[in-house]
């Protein structure tokens, strides 16, 4: 975990209940078919959900009243009466005026007085995240009356350095008038400085030291500290990172606060319910079940050795006498994996074990992720060809740091937090989704998000038939784990993509048997927002923690599904091809679609373009499709028309043989920047480059480009770098029409630190080059767009083509730079020959820039 990103979760005390075997729902808005009546074929369709989304990361979840509450980084909240329709009421870090904090640096100056103010990682700004909010009907207040709403939030400055503090207020949307700091990480044993810090980080300058005079603690922990006097976020287990806190009560009311992050892994402390501060075990040992107790940071309940592992949530069901803990593992960036899991324990102070019987606290420096039943991780129910809806499919990218909530009234409980989503990048929302009890006492994540239906009765008959299928597995990583395809049989047994048997138990209860792994789960009936139909979809969990899902389809006939994928099959506009084209060779249900050319000099029957050169005329020939299920087949063809290449034209030629200066004479020279776009006092010298002179990037300064460099959806640049360094995010061409929406060349991304072209807009888009670029040594990197199709080029030679790239310059005064941003580490190293184009550059054109011409 990095500081500049945020974490979180959940509330209080709930019990988890389920609904009794034999409860027959009526008609509602899930299309549930109607109460009492179980006859097959029924199929009953509800009106549609409507949803008001928002984005509140690390989201915390408490009700009030009749309305429903999150809390989460970033000072973000937002309320509904629904758990569908979301509507924000806070803004931001914005202060003194702040609706949750009121004068901001005034109120938390407690806790940014160690981390979180315009210091290190969040220098020039603030980091308070992960709160929690919940009612405490113990809390003393200051006039003596009794009862409070308790926030307990963290601050960060680096990725050890932060602290958790809490507020209070008499109403739950505040504002919150800060207590107390009660916990501190990222301390050292002697005087020491962070990055950008003025904060002396020795454990003196926490409430430690206090706790030592009051002698509630005899002195520090030798093992805080490595050898050095640094914070020990590793040997030994390693302690953690004060971060994510969430409180609970258990059976006999005591109040808990779980919380930390990665590294030293997860604690927990018990909370004076009438004070809100910590109860610290003031000595080292170990609980009753073997659980470390630290003097200060207190009992380790789950992970450590510098493991991923945040967000940590717990929930005391009376029904069976278990505590639920879930922790997210992962990083929560787009491209880090997150995912969440679950674990369980008698009691509070664990030990919390897994289905499989591993304990939440790792035993070494092991690899994690076959630990913990894996709930929710990266996955697409994918649209294929044929299948109905628009779009790739309904998926999610990094979902995590969750909090649940209990409803008394229903007996339902749900899972609630922030996703990403394929294909767009780091923009995120906030997800709501039922849970089930499975028979072994599990809670079972619903596919799809909640839209008010509950668990019913349904009739086997209509369990029967084909489903998308999901195995979320035991391994994370930032891949996709894309829907495969299965059929529930008659005679119970499971075909398709796996092989096994099922069976429905009970009124709901799901048994399936694939590969030798029992799956015990529910049968519930849901809103695909794909299809925009309810359907019948199932949830199961093994007994080694893997998470299967399924999503019915409509029955279809094999020639039903050749027409579907016939009507479904378009290759875009054919009359004005320039790139290749992606034809795809299966459709839904695996439908087979074969192609064939009529001139594979023009293009091939795999979608290769042979474009001519420029002055040539435009080549034209017919591509065929044959679309194939069981013993049907139909045939659809397409009439292409490949376009001539164009040379495209030169606009603005930065050479760096006369300074910043327009070789080409249309725009301004640049101007010097600091390490910002927007900032000044940086310095740009001039040496030796590839072609001629080159501009030297010390790491710290950039260069302004002139307004309105770049218009429109054509255009192409080129550029030689030679980098002395390569770190992630930095940018050496970028444009943007505002701080939402960009364009940037760097030669170290998001995507596996592949050199890509990196856009940000409504829709994030990444155009990886498959390879990083070195150190030290020149390379020719350029990039054309073309109304949408985008070729990233390296040497000379296309290493990356796409499709749909956002058309970013729609204004005539966009911003552009060299080797800076907003946001990101300055370029270090050389540039030379920078050049940008009207229109797509030529083959030619490319060749001769790739030899320096």
């Amino acid at each position: 975990m990095t500081t500049k990103w945020i974490r979180r979760m959940g509330l209080g005390m709930a019990a988890l209940t389920l609904l009794a075997p034999g409860t027959v729902l009526g008609q509602d808005a899930a299309g549930v078919s109607v109460q009492n009546s179980n006859k097959p074929g029924q199929d009953v369709q509800g009106t549609p959900p409507v949803f008001q989304n928002v984005s509140v990361h690390d989201p915390s979840v408490v009700k009030d009243g009749d309305t429903f509450y999150v809390f989460g980084s970033h000072i973000e909240a937002a309320k509904s009466k629904d758990l569908l329709n979301w509507t924000r009421f806070t803004n931001g870090y914005a202060t003194p005026n702040n609706v949750i904090f009121g004068d901001l640096s005034k109120n938390l100056a407690g806790s940014f007085a160690w981390a979180g103010e315009n210091d290190s990682d969040s220098k020039g700004g603030f980091s308070v995240w992960a709160p929690d909010v919940f009612w405490n009907p113990n809390y003393v207040n200051s006039d003596g009356t009794k009862g409070a709403y308790m926030m307990y939030y963290c601050t960060s400055s680096t990725w050890k350095r932060s602290a958790i503090g809490y507020a209070v207020s008499q109403t739950i949307e505040g504002p919150y008038t800060y207590v107390d700091t009660i916990m501190y990480s990222g301390f050292t044993g002697n005087d020491a400085y962070d990055n950008n810090s003025q904060i002396n980080t020795k454990y003196t300058n926490t409430n430690i030291q206090t706790l030592i005079d009051k002698g509630t603690l005899s002195g520090p922990n030798e093992k805080w500290f490595k050898t050095s006097g640094e914070y020990n976020t590793n040997e030994e287990g390693g302690f953690p990172n004060a971060i994510d806190p969430a409180l609970f009560h258990d059976k006999d009311g005591k109040l808990w606060m779980s919380y930390g992050s990665w590294s030293g892994g997860i604690f927990l402390l018990e909370i004076d319910k009438e004070t809100g501060r910590a109860i610290y075990p003031g000595q080292d040992g170990k609980t009753a079940a073997g659980n470390p107790i630290d003097r200060y940071f207190g009992i380790k309940i789950a992970g450590g050795f510098g493991k991923s592992g945040e967000g940590p949530y717990i929930v005391y069901n009376k029904n069976n006498g278990y505590y639920y803990l879930y922790v997210t593992y992962g990083w929560l960036g787009a491209d880090g994996g997150y995912n969440m899991r679950q674990f369980r324990s008698k009691s509070p102070e664990g030990p919390y074990v897994d289905a499989d019987g591993q304990n939440a606290v790792l035993p070494g420096d092991v690899d994690h992720s076959p630990i913990g039943n894996k709930l929710v991780s990266n996955f697409l129910f994918e649209r294929k060809v044929g299948d109905p809806g628009t779009g790739i499919g309904f998926g999610y990218v990094s979902p995590g740091h969750n909090s649940v909530y209990f409803d008394a009234e229903t007996g339902q409980q749900f899972l609630v937090f922030h996703s990403r989503f394929p294909q767009t990048g780091e923009a995120h929302e906030l997800r709501v989704h039922p849970m089930y009890m499975n028979k072994d006492g599990w809670p079972v994540v619903a596919p799809y998000r909640y839209t008010g239906e509950k668990l019913e009765k349904l009739n086997r008959q209509d369990l029967i038939g084909e489903y998308k299928f999901i195995n979320h597995g035991q391994t994370y990583s930032g891949s996709i784990t894309k829907s495969s395809f299965i059929k529930l049989n008659k005679n119970n047994t499971i075909s398709g993509d796996v092989k096994g048997t099922w069976n429905k138990t009970g009124h709901n209860e799901a048994v399936l048997t694939i590969d030798g792994e029992t799956y015990n789960g529910v049968f519930v009936r849901q809103w695909d927002p794909t299809s925009e139909r309810y359907v019948n979809t199932f949830t199961a969990l093994s007994s080694n923690g893997v998470s299967v899902w399924g999503s019915q389809l409509q029955d279809k006939s094999d020639a039903q599904v050749v027409e579907d994928v016939y009507n479904d099959l378009q290759l875009g506009d054919t009359s004005k091809v320039i790139a290749n084209l992606s034809l795809p060779a299966e459709g839904t249900r695996h439908a087979q679609i074969s192609w064939t050319t009529s001139d594979p000099a023009v293009i091939t029957e795999t979608g290769v373009v042979n474009r001519p050169e420029d002055g040539s005329a435009p080549l034209k020939a017919t591509l065929t499709a044959v679309i194939t299920k069981g013993g049907v087949s139909k045939t659809k063809t397409f009439d292409i028309t490949v376009l001539p290449y164009q040379d495209a034209d030169l606009k603005a030629h930065y050479s760096f043989e006369d300074g910043l200066k327009d070789a080409a004479g249309g725009f301004a020279a640049g101007t010097v920047t600091g390490s910002r776009i927007d900032n000044t006092n940086g310095s740009i010298t001039f040496a030796e480059g590839k072609v001629g002179e080159a501009a030297v990037f010390n790491g710290a300064s950039g260069v302004r480009l002139p307004s309105g460099l770049i218009k429109g959806s054509q255009y192409s640049v080129s550029l030689w770098l030679k980098p002395e360094q390569l770190t992630p995010f930095t940018t050496t061409f970028f444009g943007a029409k505002d701080t939402n929406n960009w364009v940037s060349l760097v030669p170290s991304g998001p995507a596996a630190n592949n050199t890509m072209v990196w856009s940000g807009s409504g829709t994030w888009y990444d155009a990886p080059a498959g390879l990083t670029i070195p150190v030290g040594e020149w390379t020719h990197v350029a990039f054309s767009v073309d109304n949408g199709t985008i070729i990233v080029y390296v040497n000379g030679e296309a290493k990356f083509t796409g499709s749909n790239f956002p058309n970013i310059f729609t204004t005539t005064d966009a911003s552009f730079s060299l080797g800076v941003n907003w946001w990101d580490t300055p370029f270090k190293g050389l540039m030379d020959d920078v050049r940008v184009y009207q229109g797509a550059l030529s083959p030619t054109q490319l060749a001769d820039l790739a030899q320096g011409k």
